[in-house]
């Protein structure tokens, strides 16, 4: 019998780092969260494959390049690395919102579970945005929601460290 993984798809922008003040458009914006280490560091160690599922129309809209945009992730990666390592990393770089791959269409989710064997209904997409658990719930998944209330998700919590405690 073959044995499909867990996993964890997690927006980036809201989720992982702060975008409140202004959108990430180089490394040195991206400032990680309080409590998202330990948050992933807890999925991981429960053996949850880990994925960042990120709209990034601000590519095709020419505030930032493909390059730089890798470069703000290899900031990422760098930092959580002690807590935790990302299967894949998967955006959209379209602002095009009838793309396939922008949420909330479930494009992005739906491709990684097929390239990972991921068992999308012991599987969470957690976001801030209605369009993040829109993208869950079409692709199958169970939903966590950050911030505000949304009656749809599975979990709601003000942060990733209390949606995660809530999850697992």
């Amino acid at each position: 019998m073959l044995l499909l993984n867990k996993a964890i798809f997690l927006d980036r922008d809201g989720v992982i780092n702060d975008n409140s003040k202004k959108h990430v458009n180089k490394p040195e914006d991206l400032i990680i969260y309080d409590g998202v280490k330990e948050a992933l560091k807890k999925a991981y160690d429960n053996n949850y494959d880990l994925f960042i599922v990120t709209n990034q129309g601000g590519i095709e809209m020419g505030h930032l390049t493909e390059k730089q945009l890798e470069a703000i992730h290899d900031k990422m990666i760098e930092e959580l690395e002690p807590y935790c390592k990302f299967k894949e990393i998967k955006y959209c770089p379209d602002f095009n919102r009838e793309s396939n791959c922008r949420k909330p269409k479930p494009g992005m989710i739906l491709e990684l579970a097929e390239k990972y064997d991921i068992d999308l209904k012991n599987s969470w997409m957690i976001g801030d945005m209605d369009t993040d658990i829109e993208a869950g719930i079409a692709a199958g998944c169970k939903t966590a929601k950050i911030g505000r209330l949304n009656e749809n998700a599975d979990v709601n919590g003000k942060n990733l460290y209390e949606v995660i405690n809530k999850i697992i």
